[in-house]
């Protein structure tokens, strides 16, 4: 264990996500962090605070990609065509990285979550505005939107999601919230 010297914060994450991203966020430990880094895990201490402080730490880097994710999804396209698109980025970003997703769900302090997550929240709002709902309705859209890719996404992970096409079956659930957007806002779109 002689890789003390030159060790930083950024190394402690990196590692760390490494071990979320090949084994699962339950392999996750500082031990493993120090074995990683070939250091004693009291080294870590210094760079973060304990294992609670580390999961905060990764939730917010992990939350902020996340947010990246979406926004560049939607880059030059608006109305359903960028619905469709943050749907997309949305599950696929959390299949390819259920450890990450897991985190990016962590609860962590409400303002660190809002300044992580502002991109996620940006970007659906800039989405749903092409709708022309009122600040509420807004409000409940993305909330709608964000359990149903939530609830598809966690169960086609777990394999549950039964017979049938998972991607026709996420293509018409997509459909519903855009159908069902442009019945219920009280501005009508065209």
């Amino acid at each position: 264990m002689a890789r003390k010297r030159g060790l930083d914060r950024a190394d402690v994450l990196a590692a760390a996500l490494t071990i979320v991203d090949d084994e699962g966020l339950d392999a996750l430990s500082l031990t493993a962090v120090a074995a990683a880094l070939d250091v004693q895990p009291p080294s870590l201490y210094s760079h973060v605070d304990g294992l609670h402080g580390l999961l905060d730490s990764l939730a917010v880097d992990v939350t902020a990609e996340f947010g990246e994710t979406l926004r560049d999804s939607v880059i030059g396209i608006s109305g359903d065509d960028a619905v469709v698109a943050f749907a997309h980025a949305y599950r696929n970003w959390a299949t390819r990285n259920p450890g990450r997703y897991e985190l990016s769900l962590r609860r962590i302090d409400p303002d660190e979550k809002r300044i992580a997550g502002r991109g996620a929240i940006q970007t659906m709002d800039r989405v749903l505005a092409a709708y022309g709902l009122s600040k509420g309705e807004a409000t409940s859209a993305g909330r709608s939107l964000r359990a149903a890719l939530h609830g598809f996404a966690t169960l086609e992970a777990a394999d549950s999601l039964g017979r049938g096409s998972n991607d026709e079956s996420f293509d018409y659930m997509v459909r519903l919230f855009i159908d069902g957007v442009r019945a219920n806002a009280s501005t009508p779109t065209a």
